[in-house]
């Protein structure tokens, strides 16, 4: 595994070509164009760059891993400015905590001479001149935003952020957000803004109030006020034309258990179709009934265009952890292919949980993914004393299936949390009808805990820190604090901070970590006190009592940790394929081909490909080519988009987990890697992404 010193992005260019233009035949000689260093990652705490970014007018506007805004010649590489908003917030919100979120993009929008960037960081959206990086001081306030405002309802002590970029329909900015997925969420709502001076203009209710449509679907009549998440973190898709946005969501907070939120819950986990002009839902289609298993929708959906007989059909084409597409069209949300309800398990040992008992599924397309894991599926590829060991862990949980319901026991999830498809997305060809898309393969073991409140009546500092750990951390950190699934461990915290520094990271969150900002002074110090292992601390008395067991904000489970099913050699638990990428015909529906997409070298030594985690998606090109870095083996890949052949690789200095961008300049074709380098971040983490 690499931690670079500096992320950067990379350009592939035919530069010894006598063609220009990138394909099939040609694209052996692709060689390294330009390189650009952010010179800002910070390895210690695993930065990243997972920016696609835009380029007009031969300028390439991009986000480093420190949430800069930067310009750049997109021929040459030469930077011609960078735009700080750490730098800059404090001047007209002082009193606010910056938040050091992940971002994925940033939006272009013109009239005339007046060319904008808008860009989010931490709970601020910015309006900066495309021409020089200056904010703009006409929107908003002095250039900025509150995005914790005009949610109708208070959530100033909330965490509110965005990752994706929003998206411009004529004068308007539509943007969607990451949020927290325990009971402390601030609701998903989707809004618009006027792009010139920052006025909110519309909002949809994800979460819906009394007399609108889908309020009947939550049975607490209070959920609009209590409930969080349904938000829609990773992103929209357009339709300029018909003056439609496409939004998808999450799952309502909390993720995993759903006795605070009965009812089907819409409009979490749905496929929106909006009026981008008002906002006004004109159709919507949810792919999970009461989310127990943080299936968000992660990423935005295709618009394509498919033809049935004598037919042409311009369609949503909607990927989803689980491995499915569902295919809509755009003006109706008539699904093009027929969806059927399923009956599945509502047994649960959990009190005050009420499943759904229905889920659909579409007859097609196929699915780009396997949906269930067996015995028979594990991992053989290790020595048997490991694949004994891990067949004994295997038989301790509930298997089987994709809803599985949440237990005490402990599930294997497969799908996993990861998915499926991620929030790199698809890609689609027009000339071919075929749909591209990328695929993880992880399965996930889930354990539900009871929440102990035995001996909250009188509590000292060590027993309130673990029971804040518990209902706080535990999910990410583990039990024993060692990390779970890609999140890191924090054992040896007193090394990297102080209790004050520890405490003022928990308050503001950093990138996939989000901000705590609902807890009080003293049950930070306890957190901060059980983290630190601060033993004179622990025997102080806890001034606070807890939040009543019959609060809405108690919630009686939380999971044990994000914890991957593992071998002991650290393999996923199944047989491999464990990363796939996959082209799907969407006019029959049919899986046309499937490639394991990453190698690990002590495998391949031995004649076997096997598919990695992977996380960014692929483009697709006229030429006859699909690129995709996204595998964390360093490696991007070109291949023929009508067979899945590999074409030509190159190993990166670093992982690119994040979407190429190809594009022309000066009738040159370049293709633009981004490196990223860090693995062990839980990048799609549910509300979270």
């Amino acid at each position: 595994m690499k931690f670079p010193a500096i992320l950067f992005l990379i350009l592939f260019i035919l530069s010894a070509c006598k063609k220009s233009k990138i394909n099939t035949s040609n694209v052996h000689q692709l060689q390294v164009a330009w390189v650009y260093h952010t010179n800002d990652a910070d390895t210690v705490n695993k930065s990243q760059i997972q920016c696609n970014p835009i380029i007009i007018d031969s300028v390439l506007y991009g986000t480093t891993p420190q949430l800069v805004v930067f310009a750049l010649d997109a021929s040459t590489g030469k930077e011609l400015w960078r735009f700080d908003p750490k730098s800059e917030q404090f001047k007209d919100f002082p009193a606010t905590r910056f938040i050091m979120n992940n971002n994925r993009g940033v939006t272009f929008w013109q009239e005339g001479d007046d060319k904008r960037i808008l860009m989010i960081a931490g709970n601020f959206l910015y309006a900066i001149r495309a021409s020089d990086g200056s904010r703009i001081s006409s929107f908003g306030k002095n250039g900025v935003i509150d995005l914790k405002k005009g949610l109708d309802r208070n959530v100033d002590e909330l965490y509110v952020t965005s990752t994706s970029p929003g998206i411009i329909y004529k004068n308007l900015f539509i943007i969607g957000s990451r949020v927290s997925e325990g009971s402390d969420a601030a609701p998903g709502h989707i809004r618009a803004y006027d792009v010139k001076t920052g006025e909110q203009v519309w909002i949809f209710h994800t979460i819906p109030h009394p007399g609108e449509f889908g309020y009947s679907t939550w049975e607490d009549s209070l959920a609009y006020q209590r409930i969080g998440g349904a938000n829609a973190w990773a992103g929209f898709s357009l339709d300029e034309e018909r003056g439609i946005v496409y939004v998808p969501t999450g799952s309502a907070a909390f993720d995993f258990y759903g006795g605070k939120r009965k009812g089907s819950n819409l409009f979490a986990n749905s496929v929106l179709a909006l009026n981008a002009a008002t906002g006004k839902r004109i159709w919507h289609f949810q792919t999970i009934h009461h989310d127990i298993w943080d299936f968000d929708l992660p990423t935005a959906p295709a618009l394509v265009t498919l033809k049935k007989g004598w037919r042409t059909i311009d369609a949503v084409a909607q990927p989803t952890k689980t491995g499915f597409v569902f295919l809509f069209d755009r003006e109706t949300g008539e699904p093009i292919y027929p969806i059927e309800e399923v009956a599945v398990s509502t047994g649960t040992d959990l009190k005050g949980e009420k499943l759904w008992p229905t889920q659909p599924k579409p007859t097609l397309p196929e699915p780009f993914m396997r949906q269930t894991m067996t015995e028979e599926d594990l991992n053989d590829l290790v020595p048997d004393s490991s694949y004994q060991e891990l067949r004994s862990r295997f038989k301790q949980f509930r298997s089987g299936g994709m809803f599985i319901p949440q237990s005490t026991q402990g599930i294997i999830m497969f799908p996993g949390l990861d998915g499926g498809a991620e929030w790199g997305g698809p890609a689609f060809d027009p000339e071919t009808g075929l749909l591209y898309i990328n695929s993880n393969e992880m399965p996930w073991a889930i354990t539900m805990k009871e929440v102990d409140l035995s001996n909250a009546a009188a509590e000292n500092y060590g027993i309130a820190g673990k029971r804040l750990y518990n209902q706080n951390c535990l999910a990410c950190h583990g039990p024993d604090l060692k990390g779970s699934g890609n999140n890191p461990g924090i054992t040896n915290a007193s090394e990297k901070y102080t209790s004050k520094t520890l405490i003022d990271l928990i308050r503001s969150g950093r990138r996939m970590m989000p901000a705590i900002t609902h807890l009080k002074q003293e049950e930070l110090d306890a957190i901060g006190a059980y983290v630190m292992n601060d033993e004179m601390k622990f025997k102080e008395r806890f001034p606070l009592k807890p939040a009543e067991i019959d609060s809405f904000r108690y919630l009686p489970y939380t999971i044990t940790g994000y914890n991957k099913f593992l071998t002991r050699e650290g393999y996923a638990g199944i047989k491999p394929p464990w990363g796939t990428l996959n082209a799907i015909d969407l006019n029959s529906g049919k899986l046309v081909w499937k490639i394991p997409l990453g190698e690990y070298p002590e495998f391949k030594e031995k004649g076997i490909i096997t598919g990695t985690e992977n996380y960014g998606g692929p483009a697709v090109t006229a030429g006859g080519l699909v690129f995709i870095g996204a595998t964390r083996d360093d490696k991007f890949r070109v291949f023929d988009k009508t067979n899945g052949k590999l074409l030509w690789e190159t190993t990166l200095p670093a992982s690119a987990f994040a979407t190429p961008a190809v594009y022309e300049v000066n009738g040159k074709q370049f293709v633009r890697g981004c490196l990223c380098g860090f693995f062990n971040c839980r990048l799609s983490k549910g509300n979270g992404q």
